[in-house]
């Protein structure tokens, strides 16, 4: 699962951990999904359920960057890697997780 999110990862050099939660009231599956560069305080939590099949169909993946209150929602893995290399930065050979500095430019009366 997430398979292309974890290679996004390791390449970038950030951490991350799994952990398999069971919802006593929901017949869906949940995946906790933690990464940091240092500590692991931004994270992913997947819903997915199986199909009659037994393939996994992801049903929800909320995105909480450094333990935001309101996560951003994403529907597949591909958006949420969109969302990601948008907001990944470099500075001094470190990456962070950062939200991006909007850019205002300034008019210039003559």
């Amino acid at each position: 699962m997430l398979k292309k999110t974890k290679q996004f990862l390791r390449s970038n050099n950030l951490q991350y951990s799994k952990k398999y939660i069971r919802p006593m009231m929901t017949p869906g599956s949940v995946y906790v999904f933690k990464f940091g560069k240092d500590e692991l305080n931004n994270r992913a939590i997947i819903n997915y359920t199986h199909t009659w099949t037994g393939r996994i169909k992801i049903t929800e993946i909320d995105l909480r960057l450094h333990e935001q209150k309101h996560p951003r929602i994403f529907r597949r893995e591909s958006d949420l890697l969109a969302y990601l290399k948008k907001h990944l930065t470099e500075t001094d050979g470190v990456t962070n997780i950062t939200r991006r500095k909007k850019h205002h430019s300034k008019k210039i009366k003559k």
